[in-house]
Order: C-alpha cells, then structure tokens, then sequence
C-alpha cells in the first residue's frame, strides 16, 4: 500500500493517547492499566498505538487472537499479552512459542491445552475466564450454576500457570436501577470465586474485570487491572450516554479524504446512483475520495451527514459509492481538487464527530472505528 496524506486516509494523533491515559489513571488511582488493543486497536493501528502506550508505561496488552498477539511480538511488543478469546489447538504451539498468555474459557478448553503442554513438555500461561453473566464464554459462576470445583481443576492443572483471574460487563454502561444491580452482583460473584480460591490455599493471580464503562461508571474497585478500548483513543462507544465520572477525553483520530472534483450543476440534474439527491436550483458538488469501501457506510446517504471544508461544513448528497461520495459545496468559497474534507475529526475550530455516522447507522462507535478499511493508511498527525 502506497502510505500518503492524500486521497483517503486516517491521522492518529499519538500524543493526545498520553493525556487520555493519565486521565484513565487519575480515575483508577492504583489500578493498572491494561491496553486493549485487538482489532487493530479498534481500527486505529495495534502497533504505533501498543507502542505509544508501552513508552508510556503500560505492562500488559489484550488482543482478541492469536494472530493478533503475534503481530505485536514481532512489532517489538515484549510486554505481556492476553489473548482474550478462542485459539484453535492448531496453533497451540505459538502460545509457547511466543511467550503469550490465554484465556482459559472453559474447563474442557484448559484440559485440552494441558493436554497439549503435557505432550510437548512446556506450560501454558493464561488467565482463568469467570462467566458472571455475559454468558459468551468462561467457567460459569452465576447464582443457581457455579462450577466451583472447575476453578480449582483448573488452577491445579500440572501443565498450566494460571495468572490471573478475569471477567467481563456486559450492562456496564448502563446507569439504569437493574443494570446497576446486575453490574454489582457480578462483581460480588468475581469476588465470592475469588475469597473461594483463597480459602483453597490458591494464589488467583491478577484480577480484571473493568471494561471502559466499568471504569466511567464504577471507578477503583481495588483489581489490580482495568481494561480500557476506545477510552485512550478519546472517545467511548456513545457519546451521549450518561456516566457517573467524567474524563476529559480527547479523540485521537481524523479521518479525511481529497477533493477530486469540483463542478456546477443545473437545478433538476441529479446526483450519484438511484437519483435520490435532485438540484432544487445550481449547485456546486465536490466529489470526495472516500466511500463505503473505506468504511464510510452507505448507510448515511442522503441522511445530511456533513463534513468540513475549509472548517466549514457541508452535506453530503446522494448514496455514498464505493469510493466516492459528493457533498454540496455552494456556499463554501474556493473549493478545489486536492483540498483536503474532514469526514471526521477538526478543522479550523469546527468539528465533526464519528458518533454522528455510528447514530445515524444505528450501531456504536466500536463497529464504526473497526469499519475503517485496511486501505486507509493510519498515519501520524501532521
């Protein structure tokens, strides 16, 4: 891929990650911080990112697979790494090789990577995962259905070192009566399987379980990691979802395209695929070099997402094309080819947000961010 500041692109600004991590930890007072970097650190680049936080004193990272763990090893990434999901027996072997740690995600799962260990002579480092009610994956430990004995099984597994402790939220960032009394009782079940393995004479390793709106709305629990995503990327999965703490969180991410043509048309003429964008009278159109191949989704057509121009904004128009889309530029002075739109991010003191296009797609800012195409270069600041 030919990496430029020009037709479509992504710039991260890496130094704002500093100030969102100090805000994180002004929160967590003693917690640690465990970057989250899988998917690609939500679309925004796993390496420079991982990096960028390595520098600045973070000790673990979270991946969701494998392949993703090694793309960090072989970055230069030698801080820990937990792969948080599924890893298939046939690469139980990079486990080990690459010195990452895994979930163990139920007891059947550990027995085969004991299995494993035990038939190559090595041991599998991973973190016990505690289903506590986002019944994805993990040893169940619900009220009616704890599988109390499968805890200690699998700490005492001979061809396992068991670190660390984990679960997972899945109503954290919800503030409503029921989620909050669902979120408190899982922690009160993390801790119960805790004091239990305690009492076993069983060391539990680390303990996690806050994800980034476990940490706006709960604060230091006492663990000794939190897991934030998209919170040192400066931003979280809807920003108008009210939270109990308030970080000064600042995005890291601007996303721009070129302008590759400009051109008048006549009232009645119409505009990109379906006509569904008609002149009302002339109107200059700029044609911009990004389109739902690069993960701006079709699905904000003629819906008046704007962007910004010369740190003015204007409305797109007709269907988003593959990759292309077009925006009215009547009121906006010397518009031209190479001029750069922001889709989202700032410009001259304006300002247009990625939460726009998750809400008008009905979705959150998550699967808008890990949208972006790999065509995208992810690109430094200017």
């Amino acid at each position: 891929m030919l990496e430029a500041y020009s037709r479509a692109w992504c710039e991260i600004d890496y130094d704002t990650i500093e100030h969102n991590l100090k805000e994180i930890q002004k929160l967590m007072n003693k917690t640690k911080v465990m970057g989250i970097v899988k998917a690609n650190a939500y679309g925004l680049g796993a390496l420079p990112i991982a990096k960028t936080l390595r520098d600045l004193g973070i000790d673990y990272f979270g991946v969701s697979s494998v392949d993703e763990a090694i793309e960090l090893r072989e970055g230069g990434i030698q801080e820990n790494i937990l792969i948080l999901g599924y890893t298939p027996p046939e690469h139980f072997s990079k486990l080990v090789e690459y010195d990452l740690v895994q979930s163990f995600l139920s007891e059947e799962y550990a027995k085969k990577l004991n299995d494993f260990a035990k038939a190559k002579d090595v041991v599998v480092r991973g973190h016990l995962k505690l289903d506590t009610g986002m019944n994805r994956t993990g040893i169940p430990f619900q009220d009616g259905h704890k599988e109390i004995e499968a805890l200690k099984t699998i700490y005492e597994l001979p061809y396992l070192r068991v670190e660390g402790i984990f679960s997972h939220f899945p109503v954290s960032d919800d503030l409503g009566h029921d989620a909050r009394r669902f979120t408190k009782h899982q922690i009160e079940l993390f801790e119960e399987a805790i004091s239990y393995l305690k009492e076993e004479g069983i060391d539990p390793g680390l303990r996690h379980i806050q994800n980034s709106y476990g940490i706006l709305n709960y604060g230091d629990l006492g663990f000794d990691y939190c897991r934030p995503g998209l919170l040192f990327n400066g931003m979280t999965s809807d920003d108008s979802i009210e939270t109990a703490y308030h970080l000064d969180l600042k995005p890291i991410l601007t996303l721009k395209a070129n302008v590759s043509l400009v051109k008048w048309i006549k009232a009645g003429e119409s505009v990109s695929y379906g006509r569904h964008f008609v002149a009302q009278k002339p109107t200059k159109v700029a044609t911009l070099s990004i389109g739902y191949a690069d993960g701006l989704s079709r699905l904000v057509s003629n819906q008046g997402l704007e962007v910004l121009l010369h740190g003015k904004k204007a409305k797109l128009i007709g269907n988003i094309c593959m990759d292309q889309c077009m925006a009215d530029v009547t009121e906006i002075e010397g518009v031209q080819e190479g001029d750069e739109a922001v889709i989202v991010g700032e410009q001259e003191g304006n300002r247009v947000t990625i939460d726009r296009i998750s809400r008008m797609t009905n979705t959150i800012n998550n699967e808008t961010l890990t949208s972006l195409a790999s065509r995208l270069p992810r690109l430094p600041k200017k």
